[in-house]
């Protein structure tokens, strides 16, 4: 395999046991597909369900995908350093809102907090270590790889991807183009790394590279 993150559970489970133990009476906020985030200033949205592309726009006009936060993971203007960005749901999503004093306020959470924005890091930082492979394919591949890892769904085949991203979303991630990703997707079909399901969602397979 390209690239196999290291993840602990451990925490992400921890999280979300907290979060049901001390917020159960809490709103969660529903939020459709495609649908924008509104970035609050002072507070942190935490994904319950569901799935967040964080992006920016470039001086260019162009998206950048930044990242993903899925199920216990944090996103939010005080997490933000970039201009220009935003939040968008690529699944119904439910979200929770926690102000940023509140956090301070509550050690185990501030704690817990802390641990899943270290997995946040985690994951920029495995985005970052495949830039540095000069062959595209092993980028997407690799990317597909670290998507599959965090938040794929165990199926006969391999691991499904319930998300769903468009080939231009993975070039923009890549600083590749879609013509590219769209032949490397393809290429990867082939060899029967990758499949797609009944409902044309993405399955990365536990085949061995040829």
């Amino acid at each position: 395999m390209v690239f196999t993150p290291s993840r602990e559970s451990g925490s992400k489970d921890g999280f979300r046991e907290l979060l049901e133990a001390n917020y159960q009476k809490r709103s969660l906020v529903h939020v459709s597909a495609g649908s924008h985030v509104p970035l609050l200033k002072n507070n942190v949205w935490l994904v319950v369900r569901g799935m967040v592309k964080l992006s920016a726009i470039t001086i260019h006009g162009d998206e950048m995908l930044l990242g993903l936060a899925g199920p216990n993971e944090p996103f939010g203007d005080p997490l933000n350093g970039v201009e220009a960005y935003a939040a968008t749901t690529l699944s119904d999503t439910d979200l929770l809102c926690l102000s940023c004093s509140e956090i301070r306020q509550d050690g185990t959470l501030a704690v817990a907090m802390l641990e899943a924005l270290g997995q946040r890091i985690q994951q920029s930082q495995a985005l970052l270590a495949l830039m540095g492979l000069k062959r595209v394919d092993e980028r997407v591949r690799g990317f597909l790889e670290l998507l599959a890892s965090e938040y794929g769904q165990p199926c006969e085949s391999g691991l499904r991807l319930n998300l769903r991203l468009t080939h231009q979303e993975v070039a923009s991630a890549l600083a590749t183009t879609r013509v590219t990703v769209t032949r490397v997707i393809g290429a990867l079909r082939d060899e029967g790394w990758l499949q797609l399901d009944s409902q044309r969602r993405l399955v990365v397979s536990y085949l061995p590279r040829r």
